[in-house]
């Protein structure tokens, strides 16, 4: 790539970046930072003639999200770091069998123009007829159980703000498995947040537009079983030509890998032989790859060869989109107030409301009593009183918030006043004590602070609090109060 080319467009990258990063009271510019260098880590320059700046993008998803998302800001970028007049073309690469390609190029009019094919190239000493080990000469392909719940399906998942941007690119996945950057999809974030249904959503929506495609879901402690139990049996090879007869490979939770060396090392040479020979990978986790802890430097990074997408807890309008989903499916119709209720009242992740609201079906039901929200708060209370607590990141704010006397909107501030910059620490401190989730997670749900902050502020309370008595007594009576 030409130096200068690389410079100008490093340029256009940082004013971009800049530009999202001082957008502190825009949501939607905040909500495009998150998004930002997952897209643009996969955009590449190409040439710059005449005042055309050639983009090379992996597909027409990726022009499409400029386009829709980034046109403006980009716009600026290229005026400023070009020049007036600059015109912005894409050449989108579409992962076709070798001597397929066919990249096109459409400027932001949609006029097209010819341009010089865009292959990818095999390092000088690799050969195309290397024997792979694990495959066994005239191995045919078997019928494979899938393991896929049919109600996890796309059209039973609901889709906001907190989830968008990983089913639109499950969604992409599906229509061409294997065949887009997003190999491997790797899916993470908090417990019951929709990571699984997510997974079997794209497993279903394959297997219905391609048969003969073989898909397998398990889970990371099945998968773990399973090569325990070939290697006491010395079959090892035959666990590998297993897995790699499958097109789509999707296995939860695998974060369980973490301390298993052994079935790390086969699973690493699987995931490369899927990965090479076009077939499509999906992980999810509750941790980001490089979270992930005791876990082998190598396969990490082809974690990052695809997207990483998090998905989050969903928000208000999501949670009472679901509710309205489910309540709808099963014949029931709530008044306005009641959904408002609902969705206010379980906060944390998907399974939790769903159970919520069967439990509300189910009181109903047995005592046919007609819903109300009298019968709604009745049975939260029952539920809540014979359930043990959950402890997550917003109950701990709604404790430190009351015991300091605050609103959560300014505990999430960015206010550096000590009333409310202790409280925030301290909120952070027991976030990390009683949860799993990472300095990252922590930082996000506390306003979007960044993960260093999160450190810098347990560190803080757990030093300082074994010399001032007065931080020792906030430690003491708040860990009982998240405790109670």
């Amino acid at each position: 790539m030409d130096e200068n080319l690389t410079l100008v467009w490093g340029k256009c990258l940082q004013f971009m970046r800049d530009n999202l990063n001082a957008a502190e009271d825009n949501t939607d510019l905040k909500k495009l930072e998150n998004s930002f260098d997952l897209l643009f880590d996969n955009v590449q320059p190409v040439s710059l003639v005449s005042n055309n700046l050639t983009l090379l993008v992996p597909s027409d998803f990726y022009k499409e999200y400029i386009e829709d998302n980034y046109l403006s800001l980009l716009s600026a970028a290229l005026k400023k770091n070009i020049g007036k007049g600059v015109k912005l073309w894409y050449s989108v690469m579409e992962n076709k069998p070798a001597g397929q390609e066919k990249p096109i190029t459409v400027n932001v009019k949609g006029k097209s123009i010819s341009t010089p094919k865009v292959q990818e190239t095999l390092p000088p000493a690799f050969s195309q007829n290397l024997i792979n080990p694990f495959v066994v000469p005239g191995m045919k392909k078997v019928n494979i159980d899938s393991n896929l719940k049919a109600d996890f399906s796309f059209d039973n998942y609901v889709e906001g703000e907190s989830n968008k941007f990983a089913s639109t690119v499950a969604k992409s996945i599906a229509k061409r498995p294997g065949a887009t950057a997003f190999n491997p999809l790797f899916l993470y974030g908090g417990y019951g947040v929709g990571k699984t249904h997510l997974g079997h959503a794209i497993g279903l929506e394959v297997k219905n537009a391609f048969p003969d495609k073989v898909v397998l879901y398990l889970s990371s402690e099945k998968f773990i079983q399973q090569f325990v139990s070939a290697a006491k049996a010395h079959k090892q090879t035959e666990f590998a030509n297993f897995y790699q007869m499958v097109d789509v490979l999707i296995i939860d939770d695998i974060q369980f890998l973490s301390g298993k060396k052994s079935t790390q090392d086969s699973f690493f040479h699987i995931f490369d032989y899927l990965h090479q020979n076009g077939k499509q990978i999906i992980l999810t986790s509750d941790k980001a790859p490089v979270d992930i802890l005791d876990i082998q430097d190598r396969i990490v990074s082809r974690f990052k060869w695809g997207l990483s997408a998090e998905i989050k807890s969903p928000d208000f309008d999501t949670r009472r989109k679901i509710i309205v989903d489910k309540l709808s499916r099963d014949g029931i119709v709530l008044t306005e107030d009641m959904l408002d209720f609902l969705a206010s009242e379980v906060k944390t992740n998907v399974r939790e409301l769903i159970g919520v609201i069967n439990s509300v079906i189910a009181y109903s039901t047995i005592y046919k009593s007609d819903l109300s929200l009298e019968l709604l708060k009745e049975t939260i209370n029952k539920i809540a009183a014979n359930q043990k607590k959950v402890i997550n990141i917003p109950y701990i704010q709604d404790v430190v918030c009351e015991y300091f006397g605050i609103q959560r909107e300014q505990l999430l501030s960015k206010t550096r006043k000590r009333e409310i910059a202790l409280p925030r620490q301290l909120a952070m401190y027991f976030a990390k004590e009683f949860t799993n989730a990472t300095f990252t997670k922590i930082g996000e749900e506390m306003g979007g602070k960044d993960h260093s902050t999160v450190m810098y502020a347990c560190d803080t309370i757990k030093d300082v609090s074994k010399i001032d008595k007065e931080l020792k007594k906030y430690v003491k009576e708040l860990t009982e109060k998240i405790k109670q």
